[in-house]
């Protein structure tokens, strides 16, 4: 019998202005890409392992990004810069969000 978990594909989000799409990926980084052309605008990398959720802030200044790696990121949209770490979780963050105020 197997016990691992199966993991789900991480979403694609459109940003709040619609000008762009920020995707994750099974290899743990994220990208944020123009939704006309699809070019790569920012790539997010930290985790070390699948991203099971992604959220984007209604200001459209940050991104969180949730991994089986039982961590919680959150990124500087226009820098890339990873600005905290959420730790301490027993198992993969499954979701994230914001408040409607950004914070």
């Amino acid at each position: 019998m197997h016990t691992r978990r199966a993991v789900q594909p991480c979403p694609n989000i459109f940003s709040p202005d619609g000008r762009y799409i920020l995707t994750g990926s099974t290899d743990g980084t994220a990208q944020l890409r123009d939704r006309e052309s699809g070019k790569t605008i920012q790539n997010f990398s930290g985790h070390n392992a699948s991203l099971l959720d992604i959220a984007y802030s209604p200001d459209g200044k940050y991104a969180v990004t949730a991994g089986i790696d039982n961590v919680a990121r959150l990124w500087d949209i226009k820098t890339g810069r990873e600005l905290r770490q959420f730790t301490g979780h027993t198992d993969g963050v499954t979701a994230v969000a914001f408040s409607p105020d950004s914070k």
